[in-house]
């Protein structure tokens, strides 16, 4: 493909060429029904022109709360071609939290869908700055305005505003906020058209391509990954609003999908389909698997049952988010992110920035074009985020003599044993080992002698039982001996972002 970043002056655009290009061609299915590239952007077109009206533009910023399906590509892309910013709505949050993040995006608009999330219009009078609410699903509220109407209306083409692909922000992603406050990554039009690009020119993905986007469009992976990747190849979205292996399968064997993106929880919970009832997954081509470290053992059974290879990646909501890929029909190394996807660097470093050797643990720092412009509002926590012109992601890992970088873990997940490295990531590879052991989270736990010790919380498998004694004499076999979990608990499930990434610090909490 084309250089994007050439090709679209904004990102406004990406919807907009493609419907121009391949004006019948399907760009979404939901539920069934399919919505052409014209249709789409016609909807898209008809809400940029009614935000117009209300006064947003350029350097303003409108909130989007909403699952996966037609409606948030045609608000996100509407936004995005008034000039203004898209602020991404996680719909687990809390009242709380969703007031804080649009307070300190200062949002002049929200669009939200009824039936999921947080009811906005309840939030309207402690958020100072909005001003406009659209809600999806619901009709005759009195102050709101429908979303259905608004896109229904035909419109004349609302011409899309000039902007600084580099400078302006295109969408304020917030991060978990694993301390403290979540803080708004703003990703430019150039972070993101970059991003795309990169991955387009790195993975072999075609026109003719069928996406199965059940990774919430609200989370960077998501969004990039499943629905402005294919949007600018001008391919097919299949939207699910939520994930159950069922439903995925049924999808992936009646639309004939070809790519699948997903996190590690998503494939394990595929590979126990029962093989009875195993569906047909002959028509994917590849599967992409990123948001938290893939275990080896969840690889392996998905890929004997299906017969479909998982290549993983890795990259931060900060670098828009895709930074490697192991090479999709090259060389593959289990436990491994892959290499550096095109246009983007990776080094690692200790404590002061300097560059360490093959096989050396560090830290992973990352630049290119796809790298945030910085944090809203938050100047010195931006620069700490930086070595020069590289970021720093939080993660360790090492470099093989053959480019490719492994993940241990993240800098706030090691674990120090009486002064020892522990790598959580290292013990979990050993307990997913084990046939009782489901899913399996090491967080450290303190200790008045060693500092701290690693606690394993632990899933099993239905019908299986294993006592702490025989886990920890298990571990005994494969790890050192500051690495043995000194605790061993057992649930029945563990907390986890919407993506699928466990929440360790909500297990560290208890």
């Amino acid at each position: 493909m084309e250089n994007l970043c050439q090709l679209c002056s904004s990102l406004g655009y990406l919807l907009l060429r493609s419907a121009e290009k391949f004006p019948t061609r399907t760009a979404v299915i939901y539920q069934g029904k399919s919505i052409s590239y014209a249709c789409l952007q016609q909807m898209a077109n008809s809400l940029a022109a009614f935000l117009k009206e209300q006064g947003i533009g350029p350097g303003e910023r409108v909130g989007l709360s909403c699952p996966n399906s037609p409606l948030f590509i045609v608000a996100y892309m509407g936004i995005l071609q008034v000039g203004a910013s898209v602020v991404p709505i996680n719909l687990l949050l809390s009242p709380e939290e969703v007031v804080y993040i649009l307070n300190d995006a200062e949002v002049k608009a929200v669009i939200y869908w009824s039936a999921a999330g947080v009811n906005m219009a309840t939030l309207k009078d402690r958020i100072p700055s909005l001003n406009c609410l659209l809600v999806a699903g619901a009709s005759g509220e009195k102050g709101l305005f429908s979303v259905e109407e608004v896109i229904g209306r035909p419109c004349p083409p609302v011409k899309i505003p000039s902007l600084n692909q580099v400078k302006d922000v295109a969408a304020i992603l917030y991060t978990s906020g694993t301390t403290g406050q979540p803080k708004g990554a703003m990703l430019t039009h150039r972070n993101l058209l970059f991003n795309v690009n990169s991955i387009v020119n790195t993975l072999p993905l075609r026109q003719e391509d069928i996406f199965v986007a059940v990774l919430p469009l609200f989370h960077a992976f998501g969004a990039t990954a499943c629905m402005l990747v294919p949007l600018a190849l001008g391919a097919t979205i299949v939207a699910l609003p939520r994930f159950s292996p069922e439903e995925v399968a049924r999808t992936i064997k009646n639309v004939r999908a070809t790519v699948f993106m997903g996190v590690p929880s998503m494939y394990f919970l595929l590979s126990q389909i029962p093989g009875e009832q195993r569906p047909d997954f002959s028509s994917l081509r590849f599967c992409i698997s990123g948001g938290a470290p893939l275990p080896i053992e969840v690889m392996e059974k998905f890929e004997k049952q299906y017969g479909v290879l998982i290549y993983e990646g890795d990259g931060p909501t900060e670098c828009s988010p895709v930074t490697a890929v192991n090479p999709v029909g090259g060389r593959r190394k289990p436990g491994s992110i892959g290499l550096p996807i095109s246009g983007v660097e990776m080094k690692i470093v200790d404590e002061t920035g300097k560059e360490l050797p093959d096989g050396q643990i560090g830290e992973i720092i990352v630049r290119g074009e796809n790298v945030m412009k910085g944090y809203l509002h938050r100047e010195e926590e931006t620069r700490q985020s930086f070595f020069g012109e590289y970021f720093r992601t939080g993660d360790l890992g090492y470099r093989d003599q053959d480019g490719y970088f492994f993940i241990v873990d993240r800098k706030k997940d090691m674990i120090i044993v009486n002064g020892l490295n522990v790598y959580p990531r290292m013990v979990e590879e050993v307990l997913y080992r084990h046939p009782a052991v489901a899913e399996a989270a090491v967080v450290g736990h303190p200790h008045p002698l060693h500092g701290e010790v690693p606690r394993a919380v632990l899933v099993l498998k239905p019908g299986m039982v294993v006592s702490r004694a025989e886990i920890i004499r298990f571990c005994r076999q494969y790890l050192g001996r500051h690495e043995v979990p000194v605790i061993v608990e057992f649930v029945s499930q563990l907390p986890k972002t919407p993506t699928g990434k466990i929440l360790k610090k909500d297990l560290r909490k208890h």
